[in-house]
């Protein structure tokens, strides 16, 4: 049994910030099994780059048996969550986007893992787009000890590390500023892209996987999903660049400067 050494602040605050995620409140058309939910900006998950800087999480922390393992890796993996989007469809070509941020409290040969997967439901190929588990040598994308992650996947940064220490963070509930052993900490938002390469109907399926036990929570904040453009979040609003929405603030001034001097002169 390993024993749990919480941080000065976490053991005076146990509870500080835990308003800032609602469990169970992911998009609509989204499912999971296990801890899922949406979050605003919190601990060591700040704002994300995004319209809204909101985001949605899954979590190890009260998770079932069983959720969130990644099937090609098995062995060890015990509890997790798993989130899976809608159904989106996708021509040859389409760039896939979307931010993540790894948080763990566990570390050192317990090292939870954290995974995506592109799920091709016309009948083609399932592709694992990335994993991220803390490596001794502080990369964790792809995760150590993880299966290799499909080729065309494009980060940034472009090497992942981890900020270490103990994560605050309330998606990890009780585990929230802990940490055991070395490992744990954050990455901070991290951008993944994609070129779909067959035309077909897609989801996103995230997963988090507790490793040997239970204990000392992970999660994984996403955020921003895009095919070629267009929001998978039905929640999170499209924006219109800032240059352009000038230009045409401009335009319409102007129509009305014309349209005044136009009636000064009739």
């Amino acid at each position: 049994m390993r024993i749990l050494f919480l941080t000065t602040a976490i053991a005076l605050l146990p509870f500080a910030g835990m308003a800032a995620t609602i469990t169970g409140s992911v998009p609509d058309g989204w499912t999971y099994v296990g801890n899922a939910g949406s979050g605003t900006p919190d601990g060591v998950v700040t704002a994300a780059p995004t319209a809204s800087g909101n985001y949605t999480y899954i979590s190890t922390f009260n998770a079932p048996s069983g959720g969130g393992t990644l099937p090609a890796v098995g062995g060890s993996s015990t509890d997790g969550s798993t989130l899976t989007t809608s159904v989106f469809s996708a021509a040859a070509g389409d760039a896939l986007k979307f931010y993540f941020n790894f948080v763990t409290s566990d570390g050192a040969g317990f090292a939870d893992y954290a995974w995506v997967q592109l799920l091709n439901i016309t009948g083609g190929s399932d592709f694992l787009m990335f994993t991220a588990r803390t490596t001794p040598d502080g990369n964790t994308v792809p995760g150590f000890g993880m299966p290799d992650i499909g080729a065309g996947v494009t980060l940034n940064p472009g090497t992942v590390s981890v900020t270490p220490g103990g994560p605050e963070w309330s998606a990890l509930g009780d585990n929230s500023g802990s940490c055991y052993d070395f490992g744990c900490g954050f990455t901070g938002w991290v951008e993944s892209s994609f070129t779909i390469t067959e035309a077909a109907d897609y989801q996103l399926q995230f997963g988090v996987s507790n490793w040997s036990d239970t204990a000392f929570a992970t999660g994984l904040a996403i955020a921003g999903a895009t095919i070629a453009g267009t929001p998978i979040d039905p929640n999170e609003p499209s924006v219109i660049p800032l240059p352009a929405a000038g230009w045409m603030l401009l335009a319409g001034l102007g129509g009305l400067g014309m349209i005044r001097r136009r009636r000064e002169t009739v």
